[in-house]
């Protein structure tokens, strides 16, 4: 049987469920994700859609569709940003790793859009790093 482990915002009006294991867990050093969560990078997990369960706070998760065609999940209440998705990776989820409750049992095991890192929150030397127009091309 596949471990399940649930995550919510910081309300509780939103909560869900994702079945492991993830398909990746990275951080993104991007500008849209560094806006978004107000911070010098996020951590994402990937799951396939069907991994993933909103149990409750469909009427209060709202989204916001960005310029480059993703949208953002955030909760309406207390504001906590916590899904992403594009049509870049059609099936997949990415969970915010911070909303999630337990343990993911897996590590980031890349830093994207590294390149775009600030000089105040560089990219962890002990991760590969990946950046470019895509943000996942190998870089030194």
């Amino acid at each position: 049987m596949k471990k399940k482990l649930t995550g919510r915002c910081s309300c509780g009006g939103v909560k869900f469920e994702v079945q492991l294991p993830a398909k990746f867990v990275a951080h993104c050093h991007c500008n849209n994700c560094r806006r978004a969560h107000g911070a010098g990078f996020v951590t994402w997990a990937g799951f396939k859609d069907e991994q993933f369960v909103l149990i409750s706070g469909r009427e209060t998760l709202n989204e916001y569709a960005t310029e480059t065609d993703a949208t953002r999940g955030f909760c309406g209440e207390c504001g906590s940003p916590m899904f992403f998705s594009s049509p870049r990776w059609a099936g997949e989820i990415h969970v915010a790793v911070a909303v999630i409750d337990g343990d993911l049992e897996q590590l980031p095991t890349a830093c994207v859009y590294a390149d775009r890192a600030p000089n105040w929150c560089p990219a962890p030397a002990d991760l590969p790093h990946r950046g470019g127009e895509s943000g996942v091309e190998p870089i030194a």
